[in-house]
């Protein structure tokens, strides 16, 4: 559950079934969804208007603001089980682009499992909350100062209780100012 990009230099963010968020670099990271939730989110996106497999593909960029596409080879597997359940109908258009509709089945199935769909859109939306305010070249600054102060300070160093109970309290007091702002 976290971002995946095709860039060694990027870092990503995963937030597990726990709602917990880590972070780590690379290609290759855990998968966005768990095992069986992006069935659930194609579902709801299909409960919401019907969809061409590419509508789909950037609908699930949308809906995570960028962290995570699933590339074709994702999402038409996913799009062929849940025809194959009968969860979804394809149909032919007049321009040779196939729409997809979800089924009575689908809706019932989605309904169901509507207790599992929650947390799905939870982490996702933990793992998108403030993406567009770190958009902004100035923000972005800010965080990348702050997250590089602590890891030469924290990691880098050993600190005694008392420096690191005040970088502590500092974190806090600014929580606070910021929280407190109109």
């Amino acid at each position: 559950m976290g971002k995946h990009r095709n860039n060694d230099d990027k870092v990503n963010t995963d937030v597990g079934r726990e709602g917990k968020a880590t972070a780590h670099r690379g290609k290759r990271g855990r998968r966005f969804f768990a095992h069986g939730d992006l069935r659930l989110v194609v579902l709801n996106l299909l409960s919401q208007r019907a969809s061409h497999g590419y509508e789909l593909i950037k609908a699930i960029e949308t809906l995570t603001s960028g962290h995570y596409t699933p590339s074709p080879g994702v999402i038409y597997p996913t799009i062929d089980f849940l025809q194959q359940q009968n969860f979804i109908m394809l149909s032919d258009t007049p321009h040779g682009r196939k729409v997809i509709t979800i089924t009575d089945n689908g809706h019932f199935f989605l309904e169901q499992n509507r207790t599992l769909l929650q947390p799905i859109l939870e982490r996702i939306n933990i793992c998108t909350v403030g993406a567009s305010l770190r958009r902004r070249p100035e923000m972005k600054r800010a965080l990348d100062n702050i997250k590089s102060v602590l890891d030469l300070k924290v990691n880098r160093t050993n600190l005694d209780e008392a420096r690191l109970k005040k970088i502590i309290e500092i974190i806090d007091n600014a929580a606070r100012e910021i929280a407190q702002i109109a």
